[in-house]
């Protein structure tokens, strides 16, 4: 089957998400979340795989980011706003990922919307960043001072949105330097994946869509994850897959090791000598276990 795109604007609980379908339209529904910062072009580079296997790529860019209306956002509201998503959609069950800074709104929605999701997929992600062991410490400056204002202040600690500014600047730079600042940026395996034309033209896709209003979106992303998480991870009752790389520098394997301990339902795949970019190189793997009946 060929490949189909469509996109629309979403109203859910008074504001408007921009939400992209891709792959089968009639297919086995999977929503995609995606990094921070990022935007709802990420999947793309598995548009013609979900086509191929039966599948109903779905992504929105979250509040603030692409086409997204900013508002305040959590783990938990981002659970229901997926929710009122897959409705409009007239999606009943479905399937999650979320990649790297998406990783715990894959998994607030198995928890939050309990029986609607059938399988949760973490790529990459990030886990509670005051329970995983180490992850206060390598904080920046500015990251810390953003902590020290939660869980009381959540609309100042959107300062975390300063630290992306660097990425902003980038989305609006040639096609060669997003892809060189993210290589100088990861492993040398994530080198070797963007080399290839699908993983670079979604990641310089998706980068140029990210930030066009600013960073508040990445800096709620940050609010929602580093400060306390909103949801009972003990809720998730479905099957978890976790993937993840050892040589990873923006989510160290230490996150998924966390989540495998404390998700008594996960199952933990990592791989040696790999990085961040994981889910576009076994984009097959990921798309057939999470959709799998």
């Amino acid at each position: 089957m060929p490949e189909q795109v469509r996109e629309r604007q979403v109203e859910v609980a008074g504001h408007t998400l921009m939400v992209r379908e891709a792959g089968d339209l009639d297919g086995k529904p999977l929503i995609y979340f995606h990094g921070t910062p990022s935007s709802r072009l990420e999947p793309m580079f598995a548009d013609a795989l979900a086509a191929e296997l039966g599948i109903r790529l779905v992504s929105f860019d979250r509040p603030g980011y692409g086409e997204s209306q900013p508002v305040p956002f959590s783990l938990a509201s981002i659970a229901r706003d997926t929710g009122l998503v897959a409705d409009a959609l007239g999606i009943d069950r479905f399937a999650t990922n979320g990649q790297s800074g998406g990783g715990p709104f894959s998994l607030a929605c198995g928890a939050v919307l309990g029986a609607r999701v059938t399988r949760v997929g973490v790529t990459s992600g990030a886990g509670p960043f005051q329970e995983v062991p180490g992850q206060l410490d390598i904080l920046d400056d500015n990251d810390q001072a953003a902590m020290a204002l939660l869980p009381d202040e959540a609309a100042a600690a959107v300062q975390f949105g300063v630290g992306f500014e660097p990425f902003r600047a980038l989305g609006r730079a040639t096609d060669a330097e997003i892809l060189a600042g993210f290589k100088k940026m990861s492993s040398r395996r994530d080198g070797e994946v963007l080399d290839q034309p699908g993983p670079a033209s979604a990641l310089v896709a998706a980068m140029r869509a990210a930030l066009v209003q600013g960073t508040s979106g990445a800096g709620w992303d940050n609010v929602a994850w580093c400060g306390p998480w909103d949801f009972d991870l003990g809720a998730i009752e479905q099957p978890v897959f976790l993937w993840y790389g050892d040589e990873d520098t923006f989510a160290p394997a230490v996150h998924g090791e966390w989540l495998a301990q404390n998700l008594p339902t996960a199952t933990l795949v990592m791989r040696a000598g790999e990085g961040h970019m994981g889910v576009m190189e076994h984009a097959r793997e990921v798309l057939e276990t999470l959709t799998a009946d």
